[in-house]
Parts: C-alpha cells; structure tokens; sequence
C-alpha cells in the first residue's frame, strides 16, 4: 500500500505553493485566457490560442526549486509547479486552474501484458522488449486485458491532500480526456519491426487482434460508466497533445449531478504514430476499424500526434464525424490540411511547430521561427488555429530563451495572423 503521509515542515512548502497557485489563479488575465478556451474549442475563438508544453523540458525547471523531503509530498510539490510555472514564467495561454487536479487510480493493462525495456543511461533512448514476435506462434499470449479502479486509495490520497491544503487550493476530483493509443500498445510488446511482419505475414490474425482491442477498449469504458467513473471534460482536463477540454458543448457539472455521464458526454484522443510507414491503404484496411469503432465512443475527438495526417485524411480521419481537434505536425502537409480544414469548419488546424527552432543550440534563429510562423499562416488561412509547441527536450536552461520564444509567436499572432 503506497504511503500518502506528509511530514509537517513538507505540509507548511505545500501550503505555500497552492496559495500561490490559487492567487494566479484569480488574476484577471488568466480568467479572459480561460474564456478564450471556451470560445476557441467552440469554434469562435478570435485568435490562435498558444501554449509551450513544459513537460518534456521540465528537469530543467522544476527540480531546484523543489524543497518538500518526502517522497509523496515532492510528488505533489511538482504537481503544483506544473499547474502555475507556464503562466508565471512563459506567459503563453495555458489556464492555472483553481484547484489541485487529481485522477482516479485506474489501470488498463492490454491482454495482461508485463510491459519491458531497456532505458539508456543518461538519455531518452529505450528499446521495448518484444514478449509477442510471431503472431500465430504467440497469439497464446494475448489473455484477457486486465482492468480496473483503486477507490480506496484514490480516496485516501485525496483525503491527505484536503488535509493539507484544501482550504487554501480545492481539491478536484476530474478525468482527463478518454485517451487511447491502441498502437502505441501494440509496439510496446512487439516493437515496430514485429509490427510490420505481422501485418505482413498474418493479416487475418492482425485484424483480428485489432478487433480484440477495440472491443476490451470499450469493454473498459463500459466499466467506467457502470462504476460512475466518467466525469465532465468541459474544462481545465488534458486533451492531450498540450492542449485542453474547455467547451459548453459537452455535458457539465449541473448534468452530471443528475445523471451518470457516459462516453458520449466527453472528449476522446487518439493517435497513431507507429503506422507511419503503412501506406494509406493498409492504414485503412488494419488499423482505421479499430480506431472508428474506439473514436465513435466519444462526444468530441481529437486526433494526430506527431505523424503526418495528410496521407490519411480523405479515406479515414476526415470520415470522422466527431472530429474537433487535428494534429498538424512538423511532418504534416501544411497546405494540404490547410485546404481541407477550410471546408471543414469545424475542426480545429492544431498547429506543432518543429522543435528545433527552441530545442536546438543556445541561441535562437528568430527569423526562422518568424518564417516559420508564417507559412503556418498562409496554410491555415480561413481556419481555426491552435499552436501548441511540443517536444522540446531542453531549452539549455534558459527561461528567458522560452519566454522570448512565446513572445514571438504573440508578436507574429498579433501582426500576421489573417
């Protein structure tokens, strides 16, 4: 049983922060950032929206402000930085929520597979392990997926942290976006190589194990709504792909006091980034089913990761009524969506910026980033913009570099944005 216990001198840390974090909260510009949320994801927003996802550079950030001794506590004292940092230090259109934001402890564990890798030392590098290799030699290890809830310890954790600050900082119970990545789960235990072979070698029994996710995917969802465990995705809730839930089109607080909420009532997120070398073809024939029957679950979607959507869109994603939010990423056509999405009013061009413009070296080419922003532009003409700056893996721990970078982007908005 995993221990929530916070020491008394972690607690007065703890204390500080969430009154910190409740006070950018209520500042008057975080409250019109959140209402430009609303408009945006309702299709009438009036400007791009604009966040730097700081997660996948936060080791830079965040570990030397951390004071809290004990394991749980620096947990949350973490949790807290990442609600305020982006507005205290970038400025970019990221929400601080007012409140602490914490999930139930669910688990989905595809046909009961013990996922293993091999990490590099030092590095972002990991290679998965392979437990299926030959499909039809291996199908014996595809079992029943395992799935489930911890209410005791979600509540218990919930109970320490009210303890601990829930008089100056609320603590909320909330779901994230129903996020589900059945690819990703497959490359996780047979690595890509495997992937394609088996495509190859075994097409019926690929499909088939396709059809098999898809069904324990909802499985799962069918349990969530049994035990009353879908919650509104109306508001400050992960989209993923650093973006958010607020709409007023989806079921709120009010309608979820009067009825369990289901899958229809809240946003969905998939992704398919591992079939990338699959033609448009075999996208549609092995892997757009399981997709279509998982995404047709949602209320609202939002679709794409760091693969090319183009190659895709006119025989599979744009066949997708649901659809809110597609990812453009640095791979993706950007006219091509740009002439699509323009016919298409109701999706949303959710705009990745390359990496490299802030990532790479100490100093920054601001007038390619200025360029770059423009052909974005151009592209995305007569569409509905997000721009969403994501895997930035160090920013050569320099605030100001960021800071400057999100500055551009709102220069670049303000002045060239049609």
């Amino acid at each position: 049983m995993k221990s929530y216990t916070i020491s008394a001198n972690d607690r007065e840390i703890l204390r500080e922060l969430a009154k910190k974090q409740y006070e950018l909260s209520q500042t008057e510009e975080n409250r019109k950032k959140k209402q430009e949320w609303y408009a945006h994801n309702s299709l009438k927003g009036e400007r791009p929206m604009i966040h730097l996802e700081m997660w996948t550079f936060a080791q830079e950030i965040i570990p030397q402000r951390l004071r809290c001794e004990g394991e749980f506590a620096r947990e949350v004292e973490t949790n807290l930085y990442v609600n305020f940092l982006n507005q205290e230090l970038f400025d970019d259109d990221r929400v601080t929520p007012d409140y602490y934001p914490m999930n139930y402890d669910t688990h989905f564990n595809l046909f009961n597979i013990e996922i293993k890798k091999h990490e590099a030392a030092g590095s972002l590098g990991h290679e998965f392990i392979s437990v299926v290799e030959d499909l039809e030699d291996d199908y014996h290890k595809l079992k029943e997926t395992d799935f489930g809830v911890d209410i005791e310890s979600t509540f218990r954790k919930k109970h320490v942290l009210e303890e601990s600050f829930g008089d100056i900082l609320p603590v909320k119970l909330q779901m994230d976006c129903l996020y589900s990545v059945p690819t990703q789960m497959v490359v996780h235990f047979m690595k890509m190589e495997n992937l394609m072979y088996n495509i190859y070698d075994y097409p019926e029994l690929f499909k088939e194990m396709m059809d098999r996710i898809a069904n324990d995917t909802l499985a799962y969802y069918r349990f969530l709504e049994e035990k009353h465990l879908i919650l509104p995705t109306v508001g400050a809730e992960s989209l993923g792909q650093g973006s958010w839930c607020y709409n007023h089109e989806l079921p709120g607080e009010a309608e979820a006091a009067q009825r369990p909420l289901v899958t229809k009532d809240v946003w969905g997120f998939m992704d398919s980034q591992e079939t990338v070398g699959l033609s448009p073809e075999m996208y549609e024939e092995f892997i757009f089913p399981c997709y279509k029957k998982i995404s047709s679950q949602f209320g609202l979607l939002s679709y794409g990761c760091c693969e090319p959507v183009n190659p895709i869109w006119d025989k599979c994603i744009s066949k997708l009524d649901n659809l809110r939010k597609v990812s453009i990423s640095p791979w993706c056509d950007e006219e091509f969506m740009g002439e699509r999405l323009r016919d298409r009013k109701n999706v949303i061009y959710h705009r990745k910026p390359s990496p490299n413009y802030l990532g790479v070296g100490e100093v920054m080419d601001e007038d390619a980033v200025r360029e770059s922003l423009r052909k974005t532009f151009r592209a995305a003409k007569g569409c509905k913009l997000e721009i969403t700056q994501r895997d930035v893996y160090t920013i050569n721990n320099d605030i100001s570099k960021a800071k400057r970078y999100v500055d551009i982007i709102k220069e670049e908005v303000e002045n060239n944005w049609l």
